[in-house]
């Protein structure tokens, strides 16, 4: 079993609270947590809860030959598991310390105290004996695990029943449930184990301890006890030292808790015979709580439809009356259509810049030159060498923008009426581009040379 080690924040805070007489789940320090025992639809089957720690209990008969040294006994044997399910720090397929002290713990409890009438299994002496087989298998681990495992193997004891038998000569006739009624366990008391968990070599002591603090613990004392106040059997684990009066203190602790324990036993035990003989429904589904997530079944609501009509029309009448406004499809473009309130689609217009210009006309250009952008596109300011160029409406002149060098560009304006194209070849190396007028003066003199 490999646990994940606890931090020493985790550990200083646990001590802490104990010292201060606090439990994490609120208990006192020698209280129990809430326990629940649960029945199967068969005999010998049950489910003990001990706060969040659950074992599952079944019990199975069989008949086979008697040990040699005890020819007129039965033989009883117990099986505990753990398996990953309860605990990832488990191991499948190999028995831990843990696993075996357990184990030997239960057979002490249970087989040693001489609980059950071993005798009364015999069928013939010396060649058939009833074989009684426990098997508990952990399905969640919270700490204690030997208290809910022996409340969980005497309860499905208890609650078991074995086929009638009988002997005519060297012949056994077995009996199934419908011809004959199955035979209770001859059961003469009932061992309850009772932990107590020591901190600090003894100085404060917890009953029932939970998995965080049996990680804390300095040890650990099991006592079995029955309702009539006689040890069965105990145990200390640890390697610590305890005093006589602590141990008789654990004692009287011990035999309280088992007086409550063992009359809620009897009590589950006569409330399942009851319902079993009355008709009624039992099993494990039906002991889960209805109006839950995890629920089989839930009880159906009665509803009354009687006036369902006239309140239907209670309320159509008080209700207010519907809008006369029909929305009506608006149509953008052909193919296409809108209804509602919505955003007009401003695809394809113009902006305010680029109206203006088309309306102040021209099909001139201004090349700009001078400020570069950051994607490599260069343009000019507005103007030539007299000052920025007016247009006839005052209206700012469009941006031509170039990627390379020398490349011509093609500026595109979605209008109804599509005017001409305009282009214009710019290069990055040329300077600020000359009005028309000194164009034509150069000219001149060109022709005048």
């Amino acid at each position: 079993m490999k646990e994940t080690p606890l931090s020493n924040c985790e550990r200083r805070f646990l001590l802490r609270a104990i010292e201060e007489k606090k439990r994490l789940d609120g208990r006192q320090t020698y209280d129990y947590r809430n326990i629940r025992i649960s029945f199967g639809t068969d005999y010998g089957c049950c489910i003990v809860e001990l706060g969040k720690t659950r074992v599952l209990g079944q019990v199975s008969c069989e008949l086979v030959s008697p040990k040699l040294n005890r020819a007129t006994e039965g033989i009883l044997f117990f099986n505990l598991e753990l398996s990953q399910m309860a605990a990832p720090a488990f191991e499948p397929g190999r028995q831990s310390d843990l696993l075996v002290k357990l184990n030997r713990l239960m057979e002490r409890c249970l087989r040693n105290s001489k609980c059950i009438d071993t005798e009364s299994l015999c069928v013939v002496a010396g060649e058939k004996v009833w074989q009684i087989r426990v098997d508990l298998h952990l399905l969640n681990h919270d700490g204690n695990i030997i208290d809910a495992a022996s409340i969980a193997a005497i309860v499905a004891l208890c609650h078991f029943r074995r086929p009638d038998v009988s002997v005519q000569g060297d012949e056994v006739t077995l009996y199934t449930p419908e011809e004959r009624d199955p035979v209770p366990l001859s059961i003469h008391h009932m061992p309850i184990c009772v932990s107590f968990a020591f901190f600090q070599q003894g100085t404060y002591l917890l009953v029932d301890p939970n998995e965080r603090e049996e990680r804390v613990m300095d040890g650990l004392l099991v006592i079995a006890m029955n309702k009539h106040r006689e040890i069965c059997t105990i145990q200390s684990s640890g390697g610590i030292m305890l005093l006589k009066d602590q141990v008789l203190r654990c004692s009287k602790i011990a035999g309280v808790k088992v007086a409550e324990i063992t009359e809620l036993i009897l009590k589950a035990l006569e409330n399942d015979q009851k319902v079993r003989k009355e008709g009624g429904k039992f099993g494990f589904a039906e002991s889960i709580a209805n109006q839950r997530i995890t629920a089989f079944k839930m009880e159906k609501a009665p509803i009354d439809t009687s006036d369902v009509e006239e309140k239907a029309e209670e309320i159509i009448a008080e209700a207010e009356p519907p809008s006369e406004v029909v929305s009506t499809p608006v149509l953008w473009t052909p193919g296409t259509a809108q209804i509602g309130e919505g955003v007009e689609n401003s695809w394809g217009d113009l902006e305010d810049s680029e109206k203006e210009d088309d309306e102040g006309g021209g099909d001139q250009a201004i090349i700009l030159d001078g400020i570069k952008m950051d994607t490599g596109v260069e343009v000019s300011d507005i103007g030539s060498q007299g000052g920025p160029k007016h247009w006839k409406n005052g209206a700012d002149a469009p941006i031509i923008l170039s990627d390379s060098e020398e490349e011509e560009m093609i500026i595109l304006e979605p209008d109804k009426n599509p005017k001409k194209i305009r282009t214009q070849t710019t290069s990055a190396k040329q300077e600020k581009a000359p009005s028309k007028k000194p164009v034509k003066r150069r000219k001149k003199k060109r022709a005048a040379n």
